[in-house]
């Protein structure tokens, strides 16, 4: 890592630690009415109480409950006038009191008893390691889904919170993931353990934030944002699936929070455990290196089993069905699920086992095209198609949320044959639920999970048998486990596949290698049935024999030339202005400005590609030009771009970014 980025944030830490400029939400209170005094004899309390009847029924009801309880609850038991309670207070009986109430939403959620694991030798091994690293060592544990990485975090967290009495934070890529891995830490580590996730209220987030400032609470689990979490002496940072993009931060402040865990580990005296399935081609290179400690878990723990994988070639499967311009249901599902994934599908119901299909894309249909002249439903504000949303019915931009309502007729033509094309998650629910009436289906997409608490009740229905089918986007993936789950069917894998971006590859394997992670977790085992049109890319061929390391040797010979991560450092810089040729223009200037630097400069082993539109040219009314920045040192590649940030001037209207190891370059 760059050492100035390590400096940066090490001075940057402080503030984000005491939420400097953040407006401080009010406490939340209540009111608390206890007994004031020693309980008076039956005797004097039959004079105290002769005229006032309620006051004894109020009192008594008091005690009878402890000598404490809310006034909110004693109105609920016991009906009764504001005056009732002021004559027993009145009377020195008892007093009204205020209490602040901490705000922490899985209080409520009923606590799993911790569960006794006989660690396996590799999980014995793995902990054993981290057990003997020195402040600041970076650990990638890399193990097979299912194999028992929790296990190992948790090991090692009893070691640092509960043995040496230090904090600890655990990150997660998806906040559905928060409330299965705040019950297995919980079970264990009980009121210890705090969250911080965007979902959570202002003053839930402020209550946990005080908590773990004050030590009352010394595990932070949570998205992104937590690895700032204000804890003092931090003995362990686990970021577990520390492949998933989501890590990275794509607005200002940009940060990728597995970089941001490993500089303050190394600022504070920490451990950091990297965890994955499938890492990052960067994470593997670097342990690979020796830069990172390498450790495996190459077996799933207890009595399950890798599941089965099978390709079903929708090519083979398309040309079985004569086409048609309006295809009856019957034919129309099954060029969604084809006959061996509805075949197994049924097998799964009949048995009452539970499926999980993942489709990536939401909505009803990817887009709606003119079959007369061809047009397709754009965004006004963006290069992108619109995506039809069958509930509510509407056409809708998925990177500037426009919507708009269906159109009847052409706006080019006139022509009134407008066709659906493409599935999304919506029209597989409805093809589902029309074909097996009696299936309890669920629909986990953002359209379904807008709700603060969506994701948990989701979850929790299949956790308790209520779901027979499973169908999401790829939050459903990752990091779920279900013993009950033995089919998960994926209804296409190439979305994504062929995107116009160098780490498209990696991300569709990983995708694939985690949601067929998610069946055989128990002793019925599993099989997944994977869909695509090209059964032989190497992404699909290595998902299939759950092969991480054949893929990786492949991806990187398509990494070496041309070069990109992590054959070397990469940044991109993105121009991006209301006019399109005045942003073509600036995007010139900026490389040609680049250019120059370097060769003045002399500069060696610094490349400047481009520049060219953005893959995604427009988004929110900004037309988009990139310039690519190659180096195989990060250093000299961080001193031009802090050059280029320094000293660039930029027109007003319009924008300059640099993203620095860039997860994407749409």
């Amino acid at each position: 890592m760059d050492r100035r980025l390590g400096i940066a944030l090490r001075c940057a830490l402080p503030a984000a630690l005491t939420g400097a400029g953040v407006p401080v939400p009010a406490r939340k209170t209540r009111r608390v009415l206890q007994i004031g005094h020693e309980l008076p004899s039956l005797l004097r309390r039959d004079r105290i109480f002769a005229r006032a009847p309620q006051q004894r029924a109020l009192y008594e009801l008091l005690e009878a409950v402890g000598g404490c309880a809310t006034i909110e609850h004693l109105h609920e038991q016991l009906p009764f006038s504001p005056s009732v309670l002021r004559g027993l207070v009145a009377r020195g009986l008892a007093e009204i009191v205020e209490e602040t109430v901490s705000r922490d939403p899985f209080l409520s959620r009923e606590r799993r008893a911790a569960v006794a694991h006989v660690p396996t030798d590799p999980q014995r091994r793995a902990v054993h390691r981290l057990a003997l690293a020195e402040p600041g060592h970076v650990a990638l544990l890399h193990g097979v889904t299912g194999s028992g990485k929790t296990l190992v975090y948790i090991e090692l967290l009893r070691r640092v919170v509960l043995d040496e009495g230090k904090s600890a934070i655990v990150l997660v890529p998806e906040i559905a993931l928060t409330p299965q891995t705040v019950d297995r830490f919980r079970a264990v580590f009980g009121d210890q353990v705090a969250v911080l996730h965007s979902a959570l209220s202002d003053g839930e987030r402020y209550d946990a934030w005080l908590a773990l400032r004050k030590g009352e609470k010394r595990i932070a689990v949570g998205a992104r944002s937590a690895i700032f979490a204000p804890l003092r002496n931090l003995g362990a940072i686990v970021v577990d699936e520390e492949h998933e993009s989501s890590y990275k931060q794509g607005e200002a402040p940009r940060y990728h929070a597995r970089e941001v865990a490993i500089v303050r580990a190394r600022t504070e005296g920490a451990v950091v455990v990297l965890g994955s399935a499938t890492p990052s081609l960067e994470s593997w290179t670097n342990a690979r290196s020796g830069k990172y400690e390498l450790l495996t878990l190459p077996e799933r723990a207890g009595v399950a089993q890798l599941p089965k994988v099978a390709v079903v070639d929708l090519r083979a499967e398309r040309a079985k069905t004569p086409p048609s311009e309006t295809p009856d249901a019957d034919a129309a599902f099954a060029m969604a699920v084809s006959p061996p994934l509805a075949h197994a599908l049924r097998q799964r119901l009949e048995r009452s086992e539970q499926s999980i299909l993942l489709l990536n894309r939401r909505g009803y249909a990817a887009f709606v095209q003119c079959n007369t002249c061809g047009d397709v439903a754009t965004c006004p504000n963006c290069s992108i198609s619109l995506t039809y949303h069958r509930t509510p019915e509407r056409l809708v931009c998925h990177y500037c949320q426009h919507a708009e309502p269906l159109r009847s007729t052409c706006p080019r033509c006139g022509g009134a044959r407008l066709r659906q094309r493409g599935l999304g998650t919506q029209q597989v629910e409805r093809m589902l639920a029309e074909r097996f009436p009696n299936a309890r289906i669920a629909r986990m997409d953002v359209d379904t999970t807008s709700g603060k608490w969506a994701h948990t009740e989701i979850l929790d229905r299949v956790a308790a048998g209520e779901v027979d089918i499973l169908l999401g986007t790829q939050m459903i993936a990752k990091g779920l486990d279900f013993p009950n789950v033995t089919l998960v069917g994926v209804i296409d894998a190439d979305v994504g596949i062929n995107l116009p971006d160098f780490r498209a590859s990696e991300r569709c394997f990983q995708l694939l290698s985690q949601v067929a992670g998610r069946a055989g977790r128990g002793p019925k085992g599993g099989e997944v049935l994977i869909q695509t049109r090209a059964p032989t890319h190497h992404a699909v061929r290595c998902a299939v024999t759950h092969d991480y390391r054949a893929f990786v040797d492949e991806e990187l010979k398509g990494r070496a030339h041309p070069p990109y991560p992590p054959t070397l450092r990469l940044a991109n810089v993105v121009v991006s202005g209301t006019q399109e040729e005045g942003t073509a223009r600036l995007a010139t200037k900026t490389a040609a400005w680049l250019h120059r630097l370097i060769t003045k400069g002399g500069i060696t082993g610094v490349t400047v590609i481009g520049p060219a539109p953005c893959p995604v040219e427009r988004v929110k009314q900004r037309w988009r030009w990139h310039v690519l920045i190659k180096s195989e040192r990060a250093g000299e590649l961080g001193r031009v771009a802090r050059y280029l940030v320094e000293r660039f001037s930029v027109d007003a209207g319009y924008r300059l970014t640099v993203d620095r190891d860039p997860v994407a370059l749409l």
